[in-house]
């Protein structure tokens, strides 16, 4: 038997490091020889639900203790601009998938805009593959880094790529509208802005203004052969835990018809596991998607014929995170692309 692929997971005790640890346990060419965490030390990580104590796995050692000669990939699950400062030392020592910010974006000064100046290695930011499973399988194969898509790019890029790769939509006005769990904020979101003694609620943030925006409208432009794309961007934060809906409006180019775009995400399902198109009245929601790596997509009809609907659904920590870094893996290890995912 091949030998196990030796894993260390940094940063995972946090929501998405904690579901990439339940994959990757899972994971039949694995073994997890590292766990690393900022703020709990020589205790056994418990999972997400804090129902099951990982005691066949490693006690969780400081990140800063990690050795790259003991494993051949690290996972980085650390915060943005927190992450390159590991890169920093790990580059070209060991396989890099990182599921922070800090290397899917192509340009330093759009990186500073959005996420600070704190960039030890800004060098590498070009050295990194954009981990966009469906879009970037040919370029993630044998790749040594890669830098894991975020949750809302995610749910928005996998419909549109393939739409305006084949210019069947108009790009000058996108409308993007998503609502996510608030586990996409983090261990630190303070609930009690989602929780009154009476009622739960419901909110929109940064609109037109989000970090992710950059994200999106990179890998966008880069599949736009004409214009350059423009979208408005409207994100929100549900009371519930885990689960992402993006609901896209667009206009279809001329001679277009509903069906040639249904068509495309049919024949897009058939090469991609992980993709789903939503049939007549089958249901669209978060608890069809919770707890997959999949992405599930609905076409929905516009009073006019030359505009759709169309609604993306994912789990924003797995296909938005810990899931697709798994797919990546599987696929730079030239392993079946679903083990341990489904």
């Amino acid at each position: 038997m091949k030998n196990k692929i030796r894993v260390a997971v940094l940063g995972s005790t946090g929501y998405v490091g904690m579901e990439l640890v339940k994959i990757l346990l899972n994971h039949s060419n694995v073994d997890i020889n590292f766990l690393g965490s900022e703020t709990i030390h020589d205790s056994y990580l418990n999972n997400i639900d804090n129902t099951q104590q990982y005691d066949q796995l490693p006690l969780l050692k400081p990140n800063k203790n990690f050795n790259t000669e003991d494993s051949d990939y690290v996972f980085l699950a650390l915060p943005h601009a927190v992450s390159n400062k590991y890169v920093k030392k790990y580059f070209n020592k060991i396989n890099i998938i990182d599921l922070s910010a800090d290397f899917r974006l192509d340009n330093f000064d759009v990186y500073k805009e959005n996420y600070g100046n704190e960039h030890e290695c800004k060098e590498h930011l070009n050295n990194f593959i954009y981990g966009l499973a469906e879009i970037n399988r040919d370029k993630i194969e044998n790749s040594k880094n890669i830098a894991v898509p975020g949750c809302y790019p995610t749910s928005i890029l996998l419909p549109l790529i393939p739409l305006i790769k084949n210019k069947l939509i108009d790009t000058k006005n996108i409308i993007i509208d998503s609502k996510s769990g608030y586990s996409g904020a983090g261990k630190k979101f303070d609930f009690n802005k989602m929780k009154s003694k009476n009622d739960y609620n419901f909110y929109n943030y940064n609109t037109n203004n989000h970090r992710h925006i950059a994200e999106i409208k990179q890998e966008l432009n880069k599949h736009s052969s004409e214009n350059e794309v423009k979208f408005s961007f409207n994100p929100h934060i549900l009371p519930n835990f885990r689960g992402m809906i993006s609901t896209i409006y667009c206009n279809l180019n001329n001679s277009i018809k509903k069906t040639d775009v249904i068509n495309l995400f049919k024949d897009l399902q058939k090469i991609n596991p992980f993709i789903k198109y939503i049939d007549k009245d089958e249901t669209l929601d978060f608890f069809s998607v919770q707890n997959s790596n999949y992405c599930k997509i609905k076409i929905f009809n516009h009073h006019s014929e030359d505009k759709i609907i169309i609604v993306s659904a994912i789990d924003n920590l797995i296909k938005g995170a810990a899931g697709q870094a798994v797919q990546c893996f599987n696929i730079a290890e030239n392993i079946e692309e679903t083990l341990s995912l489904v």
